[in-house]
Order: structure tokens, then sequence, then C-alpha cells
């Protein structure tokens, strides 16, 4: 499986989740280390542009191709085990509480959940301590250019 994640290009060498960890997200309590991935690089622009005005977006952005092998399972949450509002800001605790329980628990190195920005699509979140981690590859990575009217 390929997923895809925009970081910025200092960042996109390596997998940490420490970036997640510094604030805490959607998916994760602050402190909780996971890396944050989309099933497209649509999706993975859109999780970035939804945060900042496009004016403040910086301009070092790389779009990372990363591998799953298929031999690693992968746990799904469905729509139905999400409270009602989940996809709100600010977070609500409850999705937080269910990635913090997934890196916790160390039992799966993948997590599906829907997106909160695109109704349909995906994210998959990597826990960076599970032992088949080291599995996951950043296949390539290269500049990525916002289209010159999101600025406009």
């Amino acid at each position: 499986m390929q997923v895809f994640r925009l970081s910025r290009k200092k960042y996109a060498a390596k997998l940490s989740g420490k970036g997640a960890a510094l604030s805490g997200n959607r998916w994760n309590s602050k402190g909780v280390e996971m890396i944050y991935c989309a099933d497209s690089r649509a999706l993975a622009m859109a999780e970035v542009v939804v945060h900042l005005p496009f004016y403040l977006l910086p301009q070092d952005f790389e779009m990372l191709e990363i591998s799953i092998p298929d031999i690693l399972k992968i746990k799904t949450v469905s729509q139905k085990e999400l409270p009602e509002m989940w996809n709100r800001f600010p977070h609500h605790p409850k999705t937080q509480l269910i990635g913090d329980h997934f890196i916790r628990t160390n039992e799966y190195a993948v997590l599906k959940v829907p997106s909160a920005v695109v109704k349909g699509d995906f994210n998959f979140l990597l826990n960076p301590y599970h032992k088949y981690f080291k599995k996951i590859k950043i296949k390539a990575h290269s500049p990525f250019i916002f289209d010159s009217r999101f600025f406009e």
C-alpha cells in the first residue's frame, strides 16, 4: 500500500512522530508520537492547508510517498465508532483517546481513520514504536509547489 505525507523539507527524510507530539492533534494527545499520512496526494495537501491561510504557508514542502508492506495488518476505525461531531475543531477528546490507545497497546503499526477534512477519504496513522515500523519506508519525496491560484 502507498500513502502520502506533505512535510516541511527539513523533516522529510525521517518518519518520527515528534512533530505530532509537540501539540497533540485530532488523533493524538500532546506527548504521543505518531505519523499522519493520507490515502492521496490531494488529501495530504488538504490536511495541511486547513491549518494555515495560504499566504502563511511555507514554500519548502515535500510530498512523501510512503510504502506500507501488505504483510502489515491495519486496524480500521469505522465512522460508527466515533462520537457525534468527531470531526469538528477543537478536536474531540475521544478521537485522541483512540489514537493514544493505538500507540499504547502497540498491536498494530498502522491505524486507518476517516478524514475529518474530506468525507470518504482516509488518513493512515503510523506507530513509530511498533516492532515492524522499520518495514515502512519512504519510497520517494519531491518538492511540492502549491498552485499559485491558491494565493490569489
